[in-house]
């Protein structure tokens, strides 16, 4: 077991119990108690998705006392956090693996979601962008020539919002797109360029695949990390990781440009005209 995977098994265990018995979902003297309908109630959670959970290993069933089911404020607080790790993106199946997996906690709730965001936060300040179609235009420069918006939604790198006039335009990465101008500007063709960003997408997709894989089977951290340590090593990873892809990438774009001058091949093609 990694130690990333044990920090978070630990503290999704003392979600689970409140630093409690494993039991915790029992109701008990000194709880309330309640029918399936009420516990509905109570967590806005639909009875049939109160068993579907039950069934699924989500949700603990409820004590019996003769032939009454009585649900505990354990199981409210379960209800809470499912819907939360649902929130963050989690499948019922990954919620009841964790449950499963949670054997012992160190550490709050607070520090366990708090690992969640860290990994959940944004790697860049790119934002997707409704822009009106004066704004887009001011982006795109003055000296931008005829048809470009056209050539721009034709590529993929703004989509045309309805039919209302003046139009408006969703651009998904302004950055990306402030990208394809300087390309323009130098003289790139457009598709060329966006086929060059499908290349660069596909081979670093799997990349991030790759390393995010290999970082939570192998962690890398010292032993007995606290919440604290794999945040700060999540910020480390994030800053570096951008600077290791801007480094290799130069380095491999020197050699492949070598190797084409050396094969007398670095001359680019005339485009053949249809």
């Amino acid at each position: 077991m990694t130690v990333i995977t044990e920090v978070l098994e630990n503290g999704l265990s003392c979600v689970l119990s409140g630093g409690a018995a494993p039991d915790a979902e029992a109701p008990d003297a000194a709880g309330r108690r309640y029918s399936i309908d009420e516990l509905a109630a109570a967590t806005g959670v639909p009875s049939r998705t109160i068993r579907f959970y039950q069934a699924k290993g989500a949700l603990a069933p409820p004590t019996r006392a003769g032939r009454q089911a009585f649900y505990g404020d354990g199981h409210v607080e379960r209800l809470r956090l499912i819907a939360e790790l649902q929130d963050r993106g989690l499948n019922l199946k990954a919620i009841r693996d964790l449950f499963s997996r949670a054997d012992s906690g160190d550490v709050s709730v607070s520090e366990w979601l708090g690992i969640g965001d860290n990994l959940r936060a944004p790697w860049s300040d790119d934002a997707p962008r409704v822009m009106t179609e004066a704004e887009l235009v001011e982006l795109l420069g003055e000296k931008r020539r005829r048809g470009y918006i056209a050539e721009l939604v034709r590529v993929g790198l703004v989509r045309r919002e309805g039919n209302a006039l003046p139009p408006s335009y969703f651009v998904e990465s302004p950055e990306l797109l402030r990208l394809n101008l300087k390309l323009d500007d130098a003289g790139v063709v457009l598709e060329v360029a966006a086929k060059g960003e499908e290349i660069l997408r596909r081979r670093i997709a799997r990349a991030a695949d790759e390393l995010a894989t290999h970082f939570t089977e192998h962690g890398g951290l010292r032993d007995d990390p606290s919440p604290g340590d794999v945040a700060r090593s999540l910020d480390a990873l994030r800053e570096v990781g951008a600077d290791a892809v801007r480094l290799i990438f130069a380095q491999e774009m020197e050699r492949a440009l070598r190797t084409l001058v050396e094969a007398g091949r670095a001359v680019p093609q005339r485009r053949r005209r249809r």
